[in-house]
């Protein structure tokens, strides 16, 4: 399986190669590309990169993951360099960079909420989708989850045991969940693979993304419960968790939501014009979406943008004026 898989994306690759966008393909691109990024975007964004250098060879991109919000903060509190900032949750650029150290946001790929295992997870040939809640409780097995004030997939973590209680009517059940296995929270979703792989933990409430391209099994999880569905976005929004807000000591509250990620180019990046072709490059559906589809996470460009204004007019073709 991952012999064809690797088999795809090499000629995937080779397709992009002979398929460059001609608005940059000519332009004689150079120096670093400093990119801020989520962790679930660390496999498909070094396959990107890869495709983005051999048209741009004098192009050094150093790549910098972390959780979303951490990322946003390395910018607004730590004022570190970043030419992009790509998030796993538009919103967190929206609330965190903008106005202040940004001014627009690109919508560019969707993703799904899963519960992750291995072969050698404990209740892994009994567990399924209608029981996963009561096999995470029993005192023999362990999970784990990111950081809600770190990480969107901490977060969303959350917010999917809320909506599983919800959804299953489970009272009480995400308490319960929460209070379970603290010790197994870590900074950001892709921490947590070693605990797994060692058999530190059983299970991972993490994006379906991430587990395809690491070749782990999963739980697929109901849409009313995965934050997948756009079409479900007003029941999402009866899920609640209060996070860290943009200055120490303040909060803010989250609702569920469909998942979707964003992008933009910082107020103070060094290196904009490189980062504006990079930006063309991975929102190009024959080019860096192709990649990030094939990575299990989707396009939802073009999205509406209620920063659409703002965005430099050669990236405006990627999004759809709010109305």
């Amino acid at each position: 399986m991952k012999t064809t898989k690797t088999l795809a994306l090499i000629a995937l690759l080779f397709l992009i190669f002979f398929t460059a966008n001609t608005s940059w393909a000519g332009a004689k691109l150079s120096g670093d590309l400093v990119i801020f990024h989520a962790g679930s975007l660390s496999v498909p964004f070094k396959e990107i990169s890869k495709a983005f250098n051999k048209i741009h060879p004098d192009v050094n991109i150093l790549k910098e993951s972390a959780g979303s919000r951490t990322c946003a903060r390395k910018i607004s509190d730590l004022k570190r360099p970043a030419d992009i900032m790509a998030s796993a949750d538009y919103t967190v650029i929206d609330k965190l960079l903008i106005p202040d150290h940004a001014s627009w946001n690109i919508k560019f790929a969707s993703n799904e909420m899963a519960l992750v295992f291995h072969h050698g997870s404990r209740e892994s040939k009994n567990i399924n989708s209608k029981n996963w809640y009561n096999i995470l409780m029993k005192s023999n097995v362990a999970f784990g989850r990111a950081n809600p004030n770190a990480d969107p997939c901490g977060y969303r973590a959350v917010l999917t045991m809320k909506l599983a209680e919800k959804y299953y009517g489970k009272k009480g059940l995400a308490e319960k969940m929460m209070k379970k296995d603290t010790r197994y929270i870590r900074p950001k979703e892709t921490d947590l693979l070693a605990l797994l792989e060692s058999g530190t933990i059983d299970y991972i409430f993490l994006y379906r993304s991430v587990a395809q391209q690491h070749g782990l099994d999963y739980i697929l999880l109901p849409d009313q419960v995965n934050l997948k569905n756009s079409g479900l976005k007003d029941y999402y929004k009866s899920a609640k968790i209060k996070i860290s807000g943009k200055k120490p000591g303040t909060f803010i509250t989250k609702k569920g939501a469909p998942m979707v990620y964003g992008i933009t180019i910082p107020k103070s990046a060094p290196n904009p014009v490189v980062a504006q072709a990079f930006i063309d490059f991975l929102l190009t559906a024959d080019q860096g979406m192709a990649i990030m589809k094939q990575m299990g996470q989707p396009s939802v460009v073009p999205a509406k943008s209620e920063t659409f204004s703002a965005i430099p007019s050669r990236l405006q073709r990627f999004a759809t004026p709010q109305q």
